[in-house]
């Protein structure tokens, strides 16, 4: 069950040349709970890596580095000393190149979460082990057709990427031109990134080995403890909600408004469409439009959420305060259509396939088609330039994060209850004992990607396959 897995031993032992002083596989949690926090500072945007003239170069340093982490001083794995790393910013047609230096054992690699482009050599290559002391040179050259909206990057060591992310390796990536489809009054809106991470306590460390999803755990935005957020009234804000932890989901509600969604996992929305909650399983995003009500405040929280009987219950969580204030802005009239469509559902099928969800009984091991991950296998092989539909099937009594490289889907039906899709996405809830079809087409790139359960205990575990995109 998921509330009860831990890290494999196989793993725990990796992790212990990665963090010595945490405890041996199967030590009991010391997680720390998150109580009532009172309103904190003024949430601050993480700083920014920007590209220039369509390029892009930086330097990022993995390490471990006693930080702040929600006002605590804490062990942390971090990107560039930072628990809340700079945010990686360029334009669809740029180049980015990153001197990626690794000071952490065993090894690590990065993922590029969301974006198109290639899957090979030292591009979006989460195969590859950079080990401890090795820089590797990522280089990748986005094509002009790449969506706007967010994106994030973290670490994809298999099996170890929990540990990883859930020790702080995980950032924010903003692709820009969302605005470009906005009336021209607010083109210039004020940007909020609301990046939500979690971290459990171990001694004075952030806890990476033997990590329990369902255990308590301290929620943050851009790693603060419920920050202010400041808009006045009438007032449009551009917020960009990811979900970066490693396992845990969210149901976001902001009491006594309504999220105005224009982008969901970096994929542009042909309809702004207006929501009262929005869940955000593990690895979504989406961007969406507030707009600041009467002077005064209100809360920011996620909502109590089961992913099933063999799952995890997350409790209600406070995440930040909106502090209404100042002059009024007037009102700005929003379009009745946003970004072009794309839709998938007329055109023609070159392959059906099913892709099956499951775990043993005891939930330590977790399986796709029946298989654990093997990287010399070949699970899906897909050709360049089709389209096929994938049901995936969820055997098990508790919820999975369906997530899949390279390419965007299209999601068709949830349980059998046809989906409107307003875009696409890389990042779909399969129900317990449940299903889902998409759609996706296969663009631009060849070469061996994965796709997995994106609860990262589970794809550590097993729950990832290979596929394979070829001419």
């Amino acid at each position: 069950m998921g509330s009860r897995l831990k890290l494999s031993c196989r793993a725990a032992a990796v992790l212990l040349a990665l963090v010595t002083v945490l405890s041996a596989c199967g030590g009991n949690p010391q997680p720390s709970a998150q109580g009532a926090a009172a309103q904190g500072a003024s949430l601050q945007n993480p700083p920014e890596l920007v590209s220039h003239n369509g390029l892009l170069r930086a330097r990022i340093v993995v390490e471990r580095h006693k930080v702040d982490v929600a006002g605590r001083k804490l062990w942390a794995l971090t990107y560039n000393d930072r628990y809340m790393p700079p945010t990686l910013r360029f334009r669809p047609g740029d180049r980015v190149e990153l001197d990626f230096v690794n000071r952490v054992n065993p090894y690590t690699n990065l993922h590029v979460h969301g974006l198109h482009v290639s899957p090979n050599g030292h591009a979006d290559n989460v195969l590859i082990h950079i080990h401890a002391g090795k820089t590797f040179h990522y280089t990748y050259q986005f094509p002009k057709t790449l969506k706007p909206g967010t994106y994030w990057y973290h670490s994809h060591a298999h099996p170890i990427s929990a540990a990883q992310v859930a020790g702080g390796m995980a950032g924010i990536i903003i692709v820009d031109g969302l605005q470009q489809y906005l009336p021209p009054a607010l083109r210039d809106l004020t940007e909020r990134v609301i990046a939500l991470k979690d971290f459990q306590v171990q001694g004075d460390a952030v806890k990476t080995e033997g990590l329990h999803i369902g255990a308590p755990t301290n929620r943050t935005v851009n790693g603060q403890s419920n920050p202010t957020i400041h808009i006045r009234p009438g007032e449009v804000q551009l917020w960009r909600l990811a979900n970066i932890s490693a396992n845990i989901y969210y149901k976001l509600r902001l009491r006594g408004q309504r999220f105005q969604v224009i982008g969901h996992d970096g994929f542009p929305v042909d309809r702004i469409f207006t929501s009262d909650t929005l869940l955000l399983a593990a690895g979504s995003r989406f961007d969406v439009l507030v707009t600041g009500g009467r002077s005064g405040s209100t809360v920011l929280e996620t909502l109590p959420y089961s992913t099933g009987p063999a799952g995890n219950q997350f409790p209600q969580t406070n995440l930040a305060t909106l502090v209404s204030s100042g002059k009024p802005v007037p009102p700005v009239t929003l379009p009745a259509t946003f970004a072009p469509p794309e839709d998938l559902s007329h055109l023609p099928i070159a392959a059906r396939r099913n892709v099956v969800f499951s775990e043993n009984k005891a939930g330590t091991k977790f399986y796709i088609n029946g298989k654990q991950f093997d990287e010399n296998r070949v699970d899906i092989r897909s050709k360049l330039n089709t389209v096929e539909e994938w049901t995936i099937v969820n055997t098990s009594d508790e919820e999975h994060s369906f997530h899949v490289h390279t390419n965007h889907f299209q999601l068709m039906s949830t349980n059998g209850v046809p989906h409107h899709a307003h875009s696409r996405q890389d990042v779909a809830n399969v129900p317990a004992k449940g299903k889902i079809v998409i759609r996706m087409r296969f663009t631009n790139y060849t070469g061996k990607t994965v796709f997995h359960c994106h609860i990262l205990n589970h794809e550590d575990a097993g729950m990832m396959a290979i596929l394979e995109i070829v001419k």
